[in-house]
């Protein structure tokens, strides 16, 4: 099992929100009214992490070692809604999220194959580490700054996790791996190629629930996430091209190849799905 290892691990490295927050160097001057909007959108996009929870949890009832790795994911995810909301109650209370708007990100997804959703999060985690870091750099006032950097080394953290579960995953499964990994690796490293962010909050998960069944839809502006991305943190085309490249240097270990391009990977997936004969379905690790 990976999850005593993981805990331990994860464990020895947690942050204190009161102790290792330096919430005394605040600096109102240096927060506008712009950057509170962005923070509170994000504190509600955070709290995501409970419907997808729940989808993990429902979708791995096989596997009790990634579904108590959850425990950790879970309670770790929502701290960081907790600590951009506790920033906000501090420093800009009118813009703290209500309970109400946190409340309408939970929805059920639809269930997916196990092996998929494994890799799209591991490519999600990649993806929040790369925009928490130009969140800090973006903003000017010292403690936000301090937590993004935080929340951004909490995230690729939790793409190692993914990533040990990824391994274990094509130790037990083989070529059903992976095809999983690299047909969602071909979408998520080709987001340049896409009108919009690739990201689980951005994907639809729920079609009976349809327009308004991505976690982006249901916060209180929809429109936040493209113009933070393309307006605010300006996570323009070289830093789409180092979580590409991220995705694919994880891969080529994991695969044991080398994928330079997503056209690369894509050609691998190619022949891994013609190798794969009917098979049974994946029954879990």
């Amino acid at each position: 099992m990976l999850y005593p290892e993981l805990f331990r691990q994860l464990e020895s490295v947690r942050w204190d929100m009161d102790k290792d927050i330096p919430w005394q160097s605040f600096d109102g001057s240096l927060l506008s009214e712009e950057q509170a909007q962005t923070i509170k959108m994000n504190a509600i996009t955070e709290w995501a992490a409970l419907p997808a929870t729940e989808m993990f949890l429902r979708d791995n009832r096989h596997d009790s070692d990634f579904s108590a790795f959850m425990s950790i994911w879970f309670f770790e995810e929502q701290k960081h809604s907790l600590v951009l909301m506790e920033y906000l109650k501090r420093f800009s209370p009118q813009h703290a999220p209500t309970e109400q708007e946190l409340h309408d990100v939970r929805f059920d997804f639809d269930p997916a194959p196990p092996l998929e959703t494994l890799m799209l999060h591991f490519c999600g985690e990649i993806r929040l580490n790369h925009w928490y870091r130009r969140a800090a750099e973006w903003h000017t006032e010292p403690v936000i700054k301090h937590i993004y950097t935080t929340l951004s080394q909490d995230e690729a953290r939790h793409g190692g996790a993914y990533l040990r579960y990824m391994r274990r995953a094509l130790e037990k499964f083989g070529d059903e791996a992976r095809a999983a990994f690299t047909k969602v690796g071909v979408l998520m490293a080709s987001a340049r190629r896409t009108a919009q962010a690739l990201h689980p909050t951005n994907l639809h998960v729920n079609k009976a629930l349809f327009p308004n069944d991505t976690i982006q839809s249901r916060v209180p502006d929809p429109n936040w996430l493209e113009h933070w991305l393309d307006k605010q943190i300006k996570f323009d085309a070289v830093w789409e091209t180092k979580v590409g490249d991220r995705i694919l240097h994880n891969l080529s270990l994991l695969m044991n190849r080398s994928f330079k391009t997503v056209q690369e990977l894509n050609r691998y997936r190619k022949e891994i799905t013609t190798s794969l004969g009917p098979k049974p379905e994946y029954q879990g690790a």
